[in-house]
């Protein structure tokens, strides 16, 4: 279904003018010049791909607490079972977690401490391909497996609601040092929401609005520290200062490596590096250096910022902003339209 939008969308450029074609390169509110997609910065690298013929639409990506270079993966929305797969450093699925509902449109994976000090995983079902008609989203919580093996769980359901209305979203992020649900919309007027402090499962939660988001985010992560946040586009990823709580301020954005369609986004277990997963059969996931300016504690005032196992056949393993919303005129304007046209059509394709 892809290649008609294709089509359909080198027709339409052909009779806009040329400022169209500036979009999405766009400078915020906030000075930032947000990016719209290339090589990624110097030193980036496909860490690696995915061998499991079942991950065809990775759509989040997170570090296991409890074992050294494994990550947590799910399917976008789709023909796809309720599953989340343990992959090692090599791209090869160690352990599948079934888990006991139906899905709806998982978007986001995270790993974080229960109060207790437990780890625990969160799968974030808060897709709406229908702009904002489901009633409701939800975050599903199991404690992470202490050994890596196929299973079943029951986990427990978080249901949360916006408090000014149904949306899409494809971002969830939990603060490392107090526990706390972030989620971020996908939409020109992207939005911050932050979850109640304390959540219980089994009842409904409203999520507010607490700061403006990049365009079209499709996936947001907190340093294992919490002192920074990144929230990711389709084309680049926006850094901030969270060192003084949420929301943070914006110190800059760069290119991702290009991708066919970029959902992923996580910080490496030691903060330096982010991980950028893209959809896709095999799809790889590339390693993403950071520049000591989004690494430091006290950064610089910016105005603008412009252990494996053999493999199986199926490769498995047997088991062992401060964000702003861009303003576009003229030709920019209608680009955009188009743009945001194909994307969800694409995206629902």
């Amino acid at each position: 279904m892809r290649t008609p939008l294709v089509l359909a969308a080198a027709a339409l450029f052909t009779v806009l003018p040329s400022p169209a074609l500036a979009f999405p390169e766009d400078t915020g509110s906030d000075g930032v010049d947000y990016p719209r997609g290339g090589e990624g910065p110097e030193g980036s690298e496909i860490a690696f791909e995915f061998q499991d013929p079942r991950i065809s639409e990775s759509s989040g990506i997170a570090p296991s607490l409890l074992h050294e270079d494994v990550w947590w993966t799910h399917n976008d929305s789709g023909e796809h079972l309720s599953e989340v797969y343990a992959v090692d450093g090599g791209g090869r699925t160690l352990a599948t977690v079934t888990l006991n509902l139906e899905r709806r449109d998982w978007e986001a994976v995270s790993v974080t401490e229960d109060p207790d000090g437990t780890p625990a995983v969160l799968v974030a079902d808060i897709g709406d391909n229908f702009d904002g008609g489901w009633p409701d989203v939800s975050v599903y919580r199991f404690p992470e497996p202490e050994a890596l093996a196929d299973t079943v769980v029951d986990p427990q359901v978080f249901t949360f609601t916006y408090e000014d209305g149904g949306r899409d979203a494809e971002s969830l992020m939990v603060d490392p040092r107090d526990g706390r649900m972030y989620v971020v919309s996908k939409e020109f007027s992207g939005g911050l929401y932050a979850a109640p402090e304390t959540l219980e499962a089994g009842s409904v939660h409203v999520l507010e609005r607490i700061d403006s988001a990049p365009l079209f985010a499709t996936d947001a992560a907190f340093s294992p520290d919490g002192s920074r946040y990144v929230i990711r586009t389709y084309w680049g990823a926006t850094v901030y200062d969270a060192t003084g709580g949420v929301p943070g301020s914006s110190l800059g954005a760069f290119d991702l490596p290009e991708s066919d369609q970029g959902e992923a986004i996580a910080f490496t277990p030691d903060g330096t590096a982010l991980m950028a997963g893209t959809e896709g059969p095999n799809a790889p996931v590339w390693r993403v250096p950071l520049e000591e300016r989004y690494l430091a504690e006290d950064p610089p005032v910016r105005e603008v910022a412009t252990e494996e196992s053999p493999a199986g056949e199926d490769g498995t393993v047997e088991p062992e902003t401060r964000g702003a919303l861009p303003f576009i005129v003229g030709g920019a304007a209608v680009a955009a339209l188009v743009i945001t046209a194909i994307v969800l059509l694409a995206r629902r394709g």
